[in-house]
């Protein structure tokens, strides 16, 4: 999953950028109204987590605008993340368009557990996801195959992860680098096909992580 972290303060934003990435989120962070606009413009993103109270702007308008604007890319979910903890903001986010409201200072695991239902609304999963042979646990970052356990790195089990909210899917290796590497990462798809690679070998045979020549790759919900 990839998130865009619209923080004002950049100390926070260091701090939970870091955590998220721990927990195997691709985590882009944006100190200011301008820099998330660039932003949207530019990447697809699962979550975006804004800040109202931003420097240069209101990210409640910035809310407002995804979606009605062309030229911004709405993430699939949006959290509001903010000091603000009266009614009247938290009914001004969720109507702006917001699908949660989280406020500041929070818990961080409060933080991973909001993403997590987040990422799982409207997808019909619940902390436990599976496709054919396979079962990820995304809340414990756990993966098993066929019953044994999987030892997969954080970004490993981030592109499993991807791939079977994807099952059958084609994917190509530049929908794998937008949707589980951030903006501080490789930007080549070489580094996809390294992590493919390590992530194959885990899964082991048959193989369940197909080639698509000149296509991309799919995970096979029956191998």
């Amino acid at each position: 999953m990839r998130i865009l972290l619209i923080e004002d303060d950049p100390d926070l934003a260091e701090v939970v950028a870091l955590g998220l990435r721990n927990e195997s989120y691709a985590v882009d962070p944006a100190t200011t109204y301008a820099e998330a606009e660039d932003m949207l413009r530019m990447n697809a993103y699962d979550v975006a987590c804004v800040d109202l109270g931003l420097p240069d702007g209101d990210g409640l308008d910035l809310v407002r605008r995804l979606g009605r604007e062309s030229g911004l890319r709405r993430p699939r979910r949006l959290l509001v993340l903010t000091a603000r903890d009266a009614p009247a903001d938290r009914v001004a986010g969720l109507d702006a368009g917001a699908d949660d409201y989280l406020v500041k200072p929070f818990h961080f695991a409060e933080l991973v557990a909001r993403l997590r239902a987040l990422s799982r609304r409207g997808d019909g999963h619940g902390s436990t996801l599976r496709v054919g042979e396979l079962t990820l646990d995304l809340a414990a970052h756990r993966a098993w195959r066929s019953g044994a356990e999987l030892a997969l790195t954080a970004r490993e089990f981030s592109l499993l992860r991807y791939f079977a909210h994807h099952p059958d899917e084609v994917l190509s290796a530049e929908d794998l680098l937008e949707h589980v590497w951030d903006a501080n990462a490789n930007p080549f798809t070489s580094s996809v096909r390294v992590i493919l690679s390590r992530l194959r070998r885990k899964l082991g045979e048959p193989a369940i992580i197909v080639t698509l020549t000149g296509a991309g790759y799919q995970l096979k919900a029956k191998p």
